[in-house]
């Protein structure tokens, strides 16, 4: 399981940071004279965001599943993946407005369900495809909203301090845990294994922080701590969604980690609340 995790943790981790510079370089994010251009600015990371969206949907689809509810995916695969790049989208089209795309996506999961399924389950099913909507589409929006809104470097710091924290915590509690941190959602989750992501998250932010003049190194020790945390509730929500599916992981597909959604869970949450933190304290 350790090995599986950092062999495909370390892959994850270059071919991200690969995408995002390159990203960059193509858009010219990384040179002083080009900082403000936004004539295109990270499509690559835009591609990355839709094509981790699709297979998290159906993750998320088979964990609603065995409640007996269904995400409506012919409606919810096209609206949160528009939804969750329109970031991107709003660089070329200001005009769209996508508080009314989102509208027409969400009605059109009840007249599919009319459609496909009558008016059984309605709740269940138009609900579960409206949340699934919100959760990696408007989280996930967040995501190329930071890269483009702030750049490169405000987006690998916010990723790396998130992940290290996960990192952090995963072996520090493994070593050291004794004192369960949430038994009835998250058993393995350890108060040790909150120190390790704590310890993790301050050594990378403050590091980011003082190589790339993102901020002042007391605020970047700040954010540290606050995105330990904030990471880590991120990953509670999504154990509670397969607490209550009854499964221990979103799936198999990512040796290691289990699927997309447990990859990706800590940093969809914490991608908001670091919008906010660079929009308001790091400008």
């Amino acid at each position: 399981m350790l090995k599986h995790r950092l062999l495909f943790g370390t892959l994850m981790t270059t071919a991200f940071v690969g995408i995002v510079l390159l990203d960059a370089r193509l858009d010219g994010s990384l040179t002083a004279s080009r900082a403000d251009d936004k004539d295109v600015q990270g499509t690559l990371l835009a591609v990355l965001v839709a094509l981790l969206i699709i297979p998290g949907l159906f993750e998320l689809s088979r964990l609603a599943a065995a409640k007996g509810a269904k995400i409506l995916l012919p409606c919810s695969i096209p609206t949160t993946v528009m939804l969750a790049t329109c970031p991107w989208w709003y660089v070329f089209f200001p005009e769209v407005n996508f508080a009314v795309l989102l509208a027409l996506g969400v009605m059109s999961c009840f007249l599919y369900h009319r459609i496909r399924y009558g008016i059984s389950g309605v709740l269940a099913n138009c609900g579960g495809a409206c949340f699934s909507i919100l959760y990696l589409g408007l989280l996930g929006a967040f995501v190329p909203a930071v890269r483009i809104d702030f750049g490169p470097w405000h987006l690998l710091m916010l990723v790396f301090v998130v992940k290290c924290a996960d990192i952090g915590a995963y072996t520090v509690g493994r070593l050291f845990g004794k004192h369960k941190f949430s038994p009835v959602i998250s058993p393995g989750k350890t108060w040790e294994g909150m120190v390790g992501a704590i310890v993790a998250a301050v050594v990378v932010a403050v590091a980011f922080a003082l190589c790339f003049g993102i901020m002042a190194w007391w605020l970047g020790a700040f954010f540290g701590v606050a995105f330990a945390f904030i990471g880590q509730l991120g990953d509670l929500a999504e154990s509670m969604i397969k607490r209550d599916a009854e499964t221990k992981d979103s799936s198999n597909n990512v040796p290691g980690f289990g699927g997309i959604l447990d990859v990706v869970d800590s940093v969809l949450v914490a991608a908001p609340f670091g919008y906010l933190f660079f929009q308001v304290l790091a400008r």
